[in-house]
């Protein structure tokens, strides 16, 4: 995972752990599953308010 940015790592490792697809990981965010599959692939710059939403996603859901 050299390329990637921490944000992109991160929700890679969470997907991993808890078996979620890029859909799950949108509809918890509300986000679109084209930005998350996005920001994963390096091709979208999240903003400050979709980094929020995936933080406050990931740790509210453990």
């Amino acid at each position: 995972m050299g390329d990637l940015t921490k944000l992109a790592e991160e929700i890679i490792n969470y997907q991993k752990k808890h078996d979620l697809t890029d859909a799950s990981i949108a509809f918890g965010t509300h986000l679109s599953v084209e930005k998350i599959h996005n920001i994963k692939i390096n091709k979208y710059n999240a903003t400050e308010d979709d980094i929020r939403r995936i933080n406050d996603y990931m740790r509210d859901n453990k």
